[in-house]
């Protein structure tokens, strides 16, 4: 039986509400505005042409931050497993840390040590540090929430739909913006692109807030007792699977970043496009993957994520070298970036459902639910990956000639830019897709695992509203409501 047949959906009720899903698309849009430009390649044009901050401090910003990374985020994650409120373990975090995060969000924009070097360098290591440790306690739930909100592979691909159309809003704000009001002239700040900063960050702020009262979290999970921090580490290490899976995506969010950065000098420097053409890439490239994950949800269903995500990377890598024999060329370099959108689609939606059979992996293992830990763990890969992506795109642009004080690059520095653009993601992606070689978590064995793994929730749950009606704070009827569901779902 294959892992994604329909039987799947006979014995697993996902009793997610369109309210929950359209609350995590918006969650996912609002944090990606903010994370996008203030983590993204915006902040380092913003510092390097706009600030003049020089490619090389940039890159050692870049690499210095990827130690704080290493720190927090696995902190931030089992500190979340830990949390026990009335309203959640990850609710909390959302909707009393976003108001924070807007406030980190905006002081990226307003540099406030001095125009030296030096300053300029301390001053974005700082914001860097500060809005990364907000995006580190938001990003660890919208990261990890369709792990609990959902178990069926299907279930997942069709919330990563939502994910998907909701936040791509926030991702082409956070990419369209820097490429409209941060054009290629050294040193001239667009009069509106501070006062945009602050409408983005109050609006993702508001956003994020409203839609913390509409997700869902398993509630049973709250009763159960968390491992040690140093047992957490070392369970989390041990399950195979997820260090397979974190070798292959190390190379996919090396090659994402570099994408979603280089397109900042590609576009003015190499294309020659500025104001609202600037945007026509972006737009090429998000219509693809917005056209095109409604395609890649249906072959999900036929061969599962693996095999299609598999696809999408190799697809995706192809199209980069297409990219690198074409990317003087105005006209076929826009053709290429649009079919580099039909490439990325099943790799976006594909990535987080992933992680979240991972996740289902380690509760078979170890009998918990962790899903912050896990991506906090997982973040102590990616970041730096991140890090070190910014750092050689950077490095790669210097060797080549690129002078971030003139508006107009040479030959060889627009070359440059366009090797780092297209050869380093080709690469890494290729890279990633081998690394699953090694990813067991799909095929029969797996369905039958899920299997268990329904029967497990459905026996916490029973076992946590009995309990609530124990102490009177459930009624009867609701517990037979669960009751008749878990039956309807043998």
């Amino acid at each position: 039986m294959e892992p994604n047949d329909k039987s799947e959906t006979k014995f697993i009720d996902e009793r997610l509400p369109v309210k929950s899903k359209l609350a995590y698309g918006f969650t996912n849009s609002a944090n990606g505005m903010l994370s996008g430009l203030a983590i993204g390649g915006a902040i380092t044009l913003f510092y390097n042409v706009k600030l003049g901050l020089s490619e090389e401090l940039v890159a050692i910003v870049w690499l210095a931050f990827a130690f704080w990374n290493a720190i927090n985020d696995p902190l931030f994650g089992i500190l979340q497993e830990r949390t026990n409120t009335k309203i959640g373990r990850r609710i909390p975090y959302l909707r009393y840390g976003a108001p924070i995060y807007v406030l980190t969000f905006i002081i990226c924009w307003y540099p406030f040590m001095g125009n030296s070097q030096m300053a300029l360098f301390w001053n974005m290591l700082f914001v860097l540090f500060l809005v990364d440790s907000l995006y580190t306690l938001i990003g660890l739930i919208t990261y990890t929430l369709p792990a609990e909100m959902t178990l069926t592979q299907q279930g997942r691909s069709n919330l990563s739909v939502y994910s998907i159309y909701l936040g791509a809003i926030g991702m082409i704000v956070a990419m369209i913006i820097p490429l409209i009001l941060l054009d290629e002239t050294p040193g001239v700040i667009h009069p509106f692109f501070k006062p945009a900063m602050i409408i983005v960050g109050v609006v993702a702020g508001t956003i994020m807030f409203a839609a913390s009262f509409f997700l869902v979290e398993n509630e049973y999970t709250r009763t159960e007792e968390p491992l040690g921090f140093i047992k957490s580490i070392v369970e989390t290490v041990k399950n195979r699977e997820f260090l397979v899976f974190e070798v292959s995506n190390f190379f996919y969010i090396l090659g994402y970043t570099t994408l979603t950065g280089a397109i900042y000098y590609f576009v003015p420097y190499v294309l020659g496009f500025s104001g609202l053409m600037a945007s026509l890439p972006l737009v090429l490239i998000f219509a693809m993957i917005f056209g095109f994950s409604v395609v890649a949800n249906h072959y999900v269903k036929k061969y599962g994520l693996k095999k299609v995500y598999i696809v999408g990377l190799i697809s995706s890598s192809v199209i980069f070298l297409l990219l690198l024999a074409v990317g003087k060329f105005t006209i076929p370099s826009l053709i290429v970036i649009a079919i580099l959108g039909i490439g990325f689609a099943p790799v976006a939606l594909i990535n987080g459902p992933l992680m979240s059979d991972v996740i289902d992996n380690d509760e078979l293992l170890t009998g918990k639910r962790r899903e912050t830990t896990y991506a906090g763990m997982n973040a102590l890969v990616t970041k730096p990956s991140i890090s070190i992506a910014n750092a050689i795109f950077l490095a790669t642009i210097s060797a080549f000639g690129f002078d971030n004080l003139v508006a107009t690059q040479t030959s060889q520095a627009q070359f440059g830019i366009i090797l780092g653009f297209t050869l380093i993601p080709a690469i890494c992606l290729v890279l990633s897709a081998l690394a699953l070689k090694w990813y067991k978590l799909d095929g029969p064995e797996w369905f039958e695992k899920k299997k268990k793994l329904n029967a497990i929730h459905l026996q916490k749950e029973q076992g946590y509203i009995a309990q609530l009606q124990k102490e009177g704070k459930i009624s009867a009827t609701y517990q037979k409501l669960y009751k008749d569901e878990s039956e309807s779902t043998k």
